[in-house]
């Protein structure tokens, strides 16, 4: 708020001298922007290219704060217009949080403002700056954004103190809406996983079990336990914020797993874990059996799955002729084996040449029951989605919680979108990823055939170095996905891809770098993250075909890091 010695000077250059000897009161500035806080959605706002959404976490105060995107061309300008009075002086601010974060006002009349920050290190920063409105002006379009090429900014407490221009202030929070779609998307004997859709201007949630409140989150989903096998329950769910409880959603039915649960139960994925694609076929790699790839492996996705004629419809088929005479029934009992020793084996979906498409309700109901199909026939523990043609976020959300749904937590859920499609949490897969946290193992992302990317520093890396790993991993430990659902995935040979092959020498650096701030390159986190997955490697094969090297080399880093 302007102090009152500005007040009066104010005052005393449009001529109000005599006011201020008379005694006369000062009306105090008031804050002309609405909705400053996010509170309540985006309600007031408009963001460029709909690259805005309101996040429950981090926030300043409150329980939001806005989270918008650069993508491409644009640079996620968030604004708004306030109602301002004519001649007066006003103080913009906000809190904010990213690299290259503007804030400014134009219209003014007089001279247009803006200030910027070329990062906050990690935390919250202010940004302030006035101005000043002519003599005519009477509404301003007050503003924020980003930088190109940047990862999301993060802004909160946004506020434009001065004279009330009649515009009237901001009236808080209103209630919460319902929220949509819930549904069941984990079982077990004695739990149930409930997702649903965010609703604008919640500060959390409320799960109502049968009609009692049993608990209450900030996030999209809970998982309720305590619950009796082979039993059916009903759920509601309520947004809160500052004004009260909103309505409760419609409801949702689920069902506990049988009292035995499933009889060939998925293991858990250890803390720290390897990846490596299992080749069904023969490329110049060795030929393996599944029994035959290291156990320094811990997760095993084998590749690939073909499409059917039915759109987003997957099907398998071993290539017994190409692996020397190799039996379904071989394969299922190795399955089983891998299992048995505390292995995930996953079928991926995609590769190189994936024509898989999920771009409707009717194709990711396809996927989801054809995947569970061959979960269900196979003993896989789950899949993998390797799509290099891109996806929607919207379908293949629906696909994957679907499969969780029938599937039940111990789904083992894996993803390896090349570096492009995780520059910015607005693309595709960031987007898919984010959408199911609750139930995604891990993102091996491909830092290979690349050349260059940014880094979430907003410099520039080029592949084959320690400084691209940790520059680009960082975009996805800072864009919203847990540590343990970020594992580095490299070729094992450089036989094994077009570009970007680096020595497990490399590859450990760069772990060790993220998850203990030692062995960095140029690049340095600001933070270390030690749940780090791990890594991952393309291929089982490739691996084998150079001594396994990578294998015994970055698996024991993996196994070992804190």
């Amino acid at each position: 708020m302007r102090s009152l010695a500005l007040l009066g000077a104010a005052t005393l250059a449009a001529g109000g001298l005599s006011a201020l000897a008379t005694g006369t009161a000062q009306a105090a500035d008031v804050d002309v922007a609405r909705n400053g806080g996010f509170e309540s959605g985006l309600t007031g706002w408009s963001c460029s290219g709909g690259s805005g959404a309101v996040v429950a976490s981090p926030v300043y105060a409150g329980s939001g704060a806005l989270r918008a995107a650069p993508a491409g061309q644009d640079n996620a300008q968030c604004s708004q217009t306030v109602t301002v009075k004519p001649n007066s002086t006003y103080t913009l601010s906000t809190q904010v949080q990213g690299s290259y974060v503007y804030l400014g006002a134009t219209g003014t009349g007089t001279q247009d403002v803006s200030t910027w920050t070329p990062g906050s290190g990690g935390g919250w920063q202010k940004l302030s700056t006035t101005f000043t409105t002519g003599p005519n002006t009477t509404r301003v379009t007050v503003w924020t954004h980003g930088w190109y090429g940047q990862p999301a900014y993060l802004v909160d407490e946004f506020s434009v103190f001065g004279p009330d221009g009649g515009g009237g202030t901001d009236p808080g929070p209103s209630l919460p809406g319902a929220p949509a779609a819930p549904s069941v998307s984990g079982q077990g004997d004695t739990s149930l996983t409930l997702a649903w859709n965010a609703v604008g201007g919640a500060g959390g949630y409320h799960v109502y079990q049968d009609g009692v409140r049993v608990r209450s989150v900030t996030g999209t989903s809970a998982q309720i336990t305590g619950l009796t096998a082979a039993t059916s329950y009903s759920f509601q769910v309520s947004a809160y914020n500052a004004a009260g409880e909103g309505p409760k959603s419609a409801p949702v039915t689920g069902t506990t797993t049988g009292g035995g649960g499933n009889p060939n139960p998925n293991p858990s994925v250890p803390r720290h874990a390897l990846t490596g694609y299992w080749q069904n076929f023969d490329n110049g790699a060795t030929v393996q059996r599944l029994s035959d790839v290291s156990a320094q492996y811990d997760i095993i996705a084998v590749s690939f799955a073909d499409a059917t004629a039915t759109p987003g419809g997957i099907s398998f088929t071993l290539d017994s002729a190409g692996l020397g005479g190799y039996t379904v029934a071989q394969f299922k009992a190795d399955v089983a084996a891998k299992k048995a020793a505390g292995k995930s084996v996953v079928l991926s979906i995609g590769g190189e040449k994936g024509t898989i498409s999920v771009n409707d309700s009717a194709s990711a109901t396809n996927l989801a029951n054809s995947a569970w199909a061959l979960m269900q026939e196979y003993g896989f523990s789950g899949i993998d989605i390797d799509l290099e043609n891109g996806l929607d976020p919207t379908y293949m959300t629906q696909a994957l919680r679907a499969l969780s749904a029938k599937a039940g937590p111990s789904l083992v859920l894996t993803m390896a979108p090349q570096t492009i499609d995780m520059q910015s949490a607005q693309g595709g897969y960031f987007k898919t990823a984010l959408a199911v946290k609750d139930i995604l193992t891990v993102v091996n992302m491909q830092y290979y055939n690349s050349g260059a990317m940014n880094g979430c520093d907003g410099k520039v890396y080029s592949q084959g170095s320690v400084d691209f790993l940790t520059a680009l991993a960082c975009i996805q430990l800072e864009g919203g996905l847990d540590p343990s659902q970020v594992g580095i995935g490299v070729p094992a040979s450089p036989s094994g891809a077009g570009s970007g092959y680096v020595s497990p020498t490399v590859v450990n650096n760069a772990l060790d770098c993220l998850a203990r701030g030692t062995n960095c390159g140029s690049f340095k986190p600001s933070k270390t993250w030690p749940g780090l997955r791990g890594a991952m490697t393309w291929s089982t094969n490739w691996d084998a075909k150079a001594g396994s090297t990578w294998s015994n080399a970055v698996g024991p880093k993996v196994h070992g890091l804190p």
